[in-house]
């Protein structure tokens, strides 16, 4: 064994776990131990190669010589956290009183009955039955069938005769309507051919090689070392076709599907580039731009990571973290910035010494969100900043390649790198869709929970349209029995990476969450994702789905589709492969016991709303104390600092909001504000005492009168005055 002690042999199981056994035990273990050790490992590589790709190029696993390695981490964005000592009482907390409370009650209420009734009917955890032959089938649950046809949409045994006909005519007049915009896009599509030929860089110039490994893209050392310690093994088409391209400082436009790498295709061409900078004055050469927080602290960590060898300083300015530790970090001058537009702005504005004249690469993660109406204006303010001489390189997995939208982004004959068409989800990625009636709106919680109770049971992730669905879902699933955490807009900057960290770490089962959620964040191990509602726009359901099927792996999601979504479905089926969609049917029975289930909660829901709002009074109340207690204490040191300024007055916000808006609904709220007017008009004398009202009216008479005896005076007078004889 060479210079290593012969005392001891080392075995590495599955896991990564280390086991050191003496030579003096070695022969303890028996047989039957070696040969279930043996099957066990079996059983695992062949559930593992169920689950993973084998084709797929690389894993986020983790691996190399400092051990496995998370992908990503919020510690830079902990350590920048707000230093607040208030004691918080969590939602938790609230729902674990609430059904302590509740169990109470019931044990006496038991204690007044008869001794024959069971104690089981009476116990919370078990008031729904697991039994789960109902929604049993396919090895993954409740009656699931395949799509005959890509334009069938989800029929039901249950449905009568008259409703089935309603619904073929609704069909083929949507069938008609998407026959009528397929045409229309290929005319459009005629038309901008040659705006496109025009804007962006020749194709053919653009022909990738086959890489089989980043050695051979001529990567320096450290960068490699990096790549190995993440686990990448080779690179991915995206990589493979963005890294040359970068590397030589052409602007870049591309698209891939979710989870292949484009966090990585953008960070390697910059980290090499960096390796080569001036070092004689420090200063900001990249920014990195995301459009949510949580986002940003991803891509941050990622590039920390891959970073991990070099001298290459990086920064995070995102909102809800400390500004004077940012500050501090921008003082002095990192070489990559990765941040949200709306704090950006604020240290560009109100930062000393922080500027973007030195920018040499913008790059813009989920450019598509970025480049809609509600970033507009923060992203001109940012593009001003920027030298024009600078490298942009846009990514998104739904990348549109419309010129309009990126003209304003002022690119330079950039190049467009599309591995995968914009509108498809990924390849191993399972559709299933739950039909709701139109009539049966109100069933869609008992159908989440039936779910969630007997199906999906682990690594879940729940999308909502609003925070307080997804807030009131939270309390229902705690006062059911579920582990669940919530993300959204509602929540503290600590609540919010706290939910994501449990949810990483297995440590909470369910991640009821908006669409904050659904774009870019990389959570490995996914194993399905539930629309609680199915989105307005076919690229935000694809980021959603997203989350699940990365990186080779197989997924699942569950859609509850109702009776308005009918178009959003049928995009889907279109861009789905026919045998990856499926309909899900939950038996009548079951979706009735469950909906008396969450009717039966609703008052305990509104109690517990009602608690946390009471908390959350006292605790604006606290801080309102404190606040006045800083100002009495150092008053003069806070008005005398500078007022934060912002490029936008709160005129000019309203303006560009309204210009925003759709035409049709801008003139249909004039009219309304319009209509308001002339219906209320005060009156005279309206708002006024009946005293007052008499004493104005008294005061107005005898105005009058004044008025008409100084009329007959002046009359009077004329009158002499004309009857007197004229002088010759």
């Amino acid at each position: 064994m060479g210079k290593y002690d012969n005392d001891f042999i080392m075995t590495i199981d599955d896991d990564d776990e280390t086991i050191v056994v003496p030579e003096e035990e070695k022969e303890t273990f028996s047989d039957d131990e070696q040969t279930k050790k043996k099957t066990n490992n079996k059983k695992k590589g062949q559930q593992q190669d169920q689950d993973f790709d084998n084709r797929f190029t690389f894993a986020l696993d983790g691996g190399g010589e400092m051990g496995p390695a998370k992908p990503w981490d919020f510690t830079a964005a902990r350590d920048m956290l707000k230093n607040k000592n208030l004691e918080r009482t969590s939602i938790d907390d609230i729902i674990s009183k609430k059904r302590k409370q509740v169990k109470e009650m019931k044990k006496k209420e038991q204690m007044k009955q008869d001794d024959n009734q069971q104690d089981d009917d009476n116990d919370e955890e078990n008031l729904v039955d697991d039994n789960d032959d109902d929604l049993a089938a396919d090895g993954f649950g409740a009656g699931v069938e395949e799509e005959e046809e890509e334009g069938q949409t989800m029929d039901d045994d249950e449905e009568e005769e008259g409703s089935s006909a309603t619904d073929t005519e609704d069909e083929d007049q949507d069938d008609a309507n998407m026959n009528n915009s397929d045409e229309e896009e290929e005319q459009e599509n005629e038309e901008d051919r040659k705006r496109k030929e025009a804007y962006f860089a020749p194709e053919e110039e653009n022909v990738p090689k086959e890489h089989q490994s980043f050695s051979s893209m001529n990567l320096s050392r450290p960068i490699l070392k990096g790549l190995a310690n993440l686990g990448f093994v080779k690179p991915t088409d995206i990589q493979a076709r963005t890294i040359p391209v970068a590397l030589l400082g052409k602007d870049i436009c591309g698209g891939a599907v979710t989870g292949s790498g484009k966090t990585a295709a953008f960070i390697v061409p910059i980290l090499e580039r960096l390796l080569y900078r001036p070092r004689q004055q420090a200063s900001t050469r990249v920014l990195i731009l995301c459009p949510t927080r949580e986002l940003a602290a991803q891509v941050h960590s990622v590039a920390v990571k891959l970073a991990g060898y070099t001298d290459i300083t990086f920064s995070l300015c995102v909102g809800g973290l400390s500004v004077k530790q940012q500050e501090a970090d921008l003082k002095l001058k990192p070489d990559v910035v990765v941040a949200t537009p709306g704090r950006l702005i604020d240290h560009i504005r109100n930062s000393m010494g922080f500027g973007l004249d030195t920018c040499e690469i913008l790059v813009m993660d989920e450019a598509d969100r970025m480049l809609e109406d509600g970033f507009a204006d923060e992203l001109g303010e940012i593009i001003k900043s920027c030298p024009k001489s600078r490298q942009t390189m846009l990514f998104s997995a739904t990348m549109t390649d419309n010129v309009d939208q990126l003209v304003r982004m002022s690119l330079k004959n950039p190049v467009r790198l599309f591995v995968d068409k914009s509108n498809q989800a990924a390849s191993r990625l399972i559709q299933e869709f739950v039909r709701i009636r139109a009539n049966r709106e109100s069933d869609r919680s008992a159908i989440l929970l039936a779910l969630c109770r007997k199906t999906f049971k682990k690594k879940v992730i729940i999308f909502f349209r609003s925070k307080a669905a997804a807030h009131q879902m939270k309390i229902l699933f705690g006062l059911v029995g579920l582990n669940a955490g919530e993300l959204h807009g509602n929540l503290t900057q600590e609540q919010r990476l706290e939910s994501l960290e449990r949810f990483r770490d297995l440590e909470i089962d369910y991640l009821l969450a908006t669409d904050l959620a659904a774009r870019g964040l990389d959570i490995k191990g996914i194993d399905t994702v539930i629309n609680y509602n199915m989105p307005t726009q076919f690229a935000q359901y694809l980021h959603r789905v997203g989350r699940t099927a990365r990186a080779g792996r197989n997924g699942r999601s569950v859609t509850l589709v109702g009776e308005q979504d009918r178009k959003m479905l049928k995009m889907a089926i279109k861009s789905a492969n026919s045998n990856q969609v499926k309909n899900r049917v939950v038996a009548a029975d079951t979706i009735q016991k469950y909906k008396a289930k969450v009717e039966s909660l609703s008052t305990q829901i509104q109690e517990v709303l009602q608690e946390e709002k009471e908390e959350r009074a006292l605790r604006q109340a606290e801080m309102e104390i404190r606040k006045s207690e800083n100002l009495l204490a150092h008053g003069k040191e806070i008005y005398a600092r500078p007022a934060r300024t912002w490029f936008q007055t709160e005129a000019e916000k309203k303006k560009s909001q309204e210009e925003n808006t759709p035409l049709e609904y801008r003139s249909t709220k004039k009219e309304e504000v319009k209509n308001e007017k002339e219906k209320i008009k005060r009156g005279k004398y309206d708002g006024m005492s009946r005293q007052k009202r008499r004493r104005r009216q008294a005061m107005e008479e005898d105005e009058d009168y004044i008025k008409d005896a100084k009329n007959q005076k002046s009359a009077a007078k004329k009158a002499k005055k004309a009857a007197k004889p004229r002088r010759l």
